[in-house]
């Protein structure tokens, strides 16, 4: 039988994968753009709707040999991804993990080959209406700084560059995270060093400076992924992460600012330059700070040095809760991560361009994991917006613009690897992420293929406004997700000003919109999580209330682009309504008399009308 079930999964993987996607509508994917709104940036579509990106890393096992250094083994399971990712969370992005060592195996060699595999894997995410973010994925710069017996390993930076170095025997001594080796290791250090000071190595292609090779690769990747994906796939990549999690390898007495602006910055501008040289001009370098920033400890860096950045570069920021996977032992619980949020959109603002949280998540196995699903809960909730649930209703404009994020990470091989560490055969990692004695994938995969998550569905498939027509001026959402004990709490409290409202969205999920329409004729978009059933769901807006949304009309439920199974609800005001704020209050499986609906009707109105007057903006 377990063979049976296995052939049976190769022959279904396969159909998928050669199944043809829909054809998807130009502004159902393509490429964003960085654009001003008030006092922020944001992103934005070919119809000019305000865009909100979110999804997921795929993923870790790029750093795996036993993948090829891609993040699947091949395009079938891909599509199978993609596909699972599409209807169990809504996600509409990703993060695409490429390596430098399976683009430059030789100074004198890029291989196409690999850069193809990339490319077909990118389509089956494309293909089901994702837009994409490449990223250069390093950590600890190699794998090949690492000896056999390590307690640790790298991945990142190719062979060559390694044995050209000729670096000292690495050791951490006594490291009980695998980062402290940015700190500690000497060998990691001194290759870091010599990247940012393109240090000139010689190496069986001649000499060549090792940051001049990592922007020429670039290029040549660049080029080639424009040439050989279609337009529509080509255009749905937004944009390039050069360098993941930066660090310096050494500061030379100077403080993290004043690195980012002498080392960091130039090489970003460099990249960019790669960029336009190879066509892609349109889109924008996603540029990360110095590793250490917004992480409790460490508090270098952020970039506040080196001016601003403009709609050619993102601030691309990370978050994880430094303090609670090392000493803090508190669980996470409403507003807790506001502060630190906050921080990322005001960086942003400061730099004048978009921000994107392009990494954030936390364990789901071993010590202190039972904290996790309300760690990655608030986390959520602070990126939605930047103020305590208890407080959002009587000051709903102060949580700030809706974050795009991207979740560390998704890994369909979750448990089942067989990864030689450091190519040792008496080290082989077969659990979590097989890499480091991480576990943070969200899903994992039975015997048959089927991809399941491992995180309360209530925290990974979300409420969310994927598409704004006109300016969005508040949003927050109720997802109810347990905590590790299994206990649910409502964070987001309708205040008792609002009787009818509270009344209907008690003890179930909800969210709230407030937008400025535009003129143009495209819908406001939202995901509606499975737990929002067209049928059973119910709606309060100034464009009408709907007990179980319609199909058809300017409130509506429609399939997402590319889903088997996930829908969206789509708001379409009149076009003489232009300017205007409108609100909606979407309540899962909720029900209600048409006097309660009425009654709750008319509160949300005069509530938004004294929180967002005419000419007011979010």
């Amino acid at each position: 039988m377990p063979a049976l079930r296995a052939a049976l999964a190769i022959v279904s993987a396969a159909l998928l994968a050669l199944t043809p996607a829909p054809a998807l509508a130009a502004q159902e994917q393509g490429t964003v753009v960085v654009s001003p709104q008030g006092g922020r940036w944001v992103f934005r579509d070919g119809d000019g709707r305000e865009v909100t990106l979110r999804g997921f890393n795929v993923s870790g096992s790029t750093k795996l040999y036993e993948n090829g250094l891609l993040p699947f083994r091949g395009t079938a399971d891909a599509a199978r991804s993609a596909q699972a990712m599409r209807d169990l969370t809504g996600a509409n992005a990703i993060r695409f993990l490429i390596s430098w060592e399976g683009v430059q195996p030789a100074p004198d060699r890029i291989d196409h080959a690999y850069l193809d595999r990339a490319a077909a894997q990118i389509r089956a995410f494309t293909d089901r209406g994702f837009r994409v973010l490449l990223d250069y994925h390093q950590d600890l710069y190699s794998s090949h700084l690492f000896n056999a017996g390590s307690w640790y390993t790298g991945d990142g930076a190719p062979a060559w560059v390694i044995r050209a170095g000729n670096y000292p025997k690495e050791s951490c001594g006594i490291c009980l995270l695998w980062g402290q080796n940015m700190q500690n290791n000497a060998a990691v250090r001194q290759a870091a060093r010599d990247f940012w000071r393109n240090r000139v190595l010689t190496t069986a292609a001649g000499p060549v400076g090792v940051q001049d090779a990592f922007l020429t690769q670039a290029k040549a990747t660049m080029t080639h992924l424009k040439q050989k994906l279609p337009a529509q796939a080509f255009e749905s990549i937004i944009g390039f992460d050069p360098f993941n999690e930066p660090f310096d390898g050494g500061l030379d007495g100077k403080s993290g600012l004043e690195w980012e602006k002498t080392h960091l910055m130039p090489f970003y501008q460099r990249f960019r330059t790669a960029m336009d040289e190879a066509g892609w001009t349109a889109k924008p370098a996603f540029v990360e700070p110095l590793v250490f920033w917004n992480t409790t400890f460490f508090e270098e860096g952020g970039m506040a040095s080196v001016g601003r950045l403009g709609p050619r570069m993102v601030f691309n920021s990370h978050y994880y809760d430094g303090a609670r996977m090392t000493l803090d032992p508190t669980p996470a619980s409403d507003g807790t991560y506001d502060a630190p949020m906050n921080e990322i959109r005001q960086r942003a603002a400061e730099l004048g361009t978009a921000p994107l949280v392009s990494e954030f998540g936390n364990k789901l196995s071993g010590s202190g994991s039972d904290r996790t699903p309300w760690m990655i809960r608030a986390m959520y909730q602070a990126m939605d917006y930047g103020v305590p649930g208890r407080n959002w209703w009587n000051g709903p404009a102060a949580g700030g613009q809706v974050l795009s994020a991207m979740q560390w990470h998704w890994d369909v091989y979750s448990g089942r690897h067989h990864e030689l560490m450091n190519g040792n055969p008496d080290k082989v990692q077969t659990e979590g992420d097989g890499w480091n004695d991480e576990d943070h994938s969200v899903v994992a995969a039975d015997d048959a293929g089927n991809v399941t998550l491992r995180l309360d569905p209530r925290v990974l498939d979300r409420l969310y406004p994927s598409a704004v027509n006109g300016e969005t001026l508040a949003f927050a959402y109720e997802d109810l997700a347990r905590s590790g004990a299994g206990r649910q709490q409502a964070w987001l409290t309708v205040p008792s000003s609002l009787p009818n409202v509270a009344a209907l969205v008690k003890d179930r999920q909800f969210g709230v919109l407030v937008w400025r329409g535009s003129a143009t004729a495209a819908s406001t978009d939202l995901h509606l999580p499975r737990s929002f059933a067209p049928a059973g769901t119910t709606v309060v807006s100034d464009l009408g209330t709907f007990d179980g949304v319609p199909g058809s009309g300017p409130v509506k439920a429609t399939r997402e682009v590319g889903a088997e199974s996930a829908h969206r609800l789509q708001l379409t005001p009149p076009a003489d309504t232009a300017g205007t704020p409108h609100f909606a209050l979407i309540v899962s499986t909720a029900t209600a008399t048409p006097e309660r609906l009425a009654a709750a009707r008319a509160e949300l109105a005069a509530w938004t009308g004294r929180h967002f007057p005419p000419g007011s903006t979010g």
